[in-house]
């Protein structure tokens, strides 16, 4: 199963010592804006999303369909073929995909120490 491109999205305090912080790591602004209080930032294949206000933890993310540079797989895992192999698997899943549908769909499972996991399609 491959799961598409990873980044992990945190949930900061500050955006702006945030990004600060980032930029001397080597990241770069991806995608996003400050004024909407979030900036997605990219360092060679590395991903980090800072949300300022938008959730209460950190969360693991897979976008199915996609690259590290947000460019569309000619061919991918559907988000609700994952998520059937994983309800298969035993594992719960939070806020399902609805499996009669096509395209753009998520859902949330949880690891073992209470880490949100999204699978979130974006094509």
């Amino acid at each position: 199963m491959h799961l598409g491109a990873f980044s992990i999205s945190l949930a900061v305090k500050d955006i702006h010592a945030s990004k600060k912080f980032y930029e001397a790591l080597g990241f770069t602004v991806f995608a996003g804006t400050l004024e909407r209080n979030y900036l997605i930032m990219k360092n060679g294949n590395a991903l980090v999303g800072l949300f300022q206000g938008m959730f209460d933890k950190n969360i693991l993310t897979f976008s199915p369909g996609w690259d590290e540079s947000a460019n569309t797989l000619d061919s991918f895992e559907d988000v609700r073929d994952i998520q059937k192999h994983l309800k298969a698997q035993g594992i719960q899943i939070e806020n399902e995909a609805d499996e009669n549908t096509t395209g753009p769909a998520s859902f949330v499972i949880v690891d073992p120490d209470g880490n949100p996991v999204l699978i979130d399609q974006h094509v």
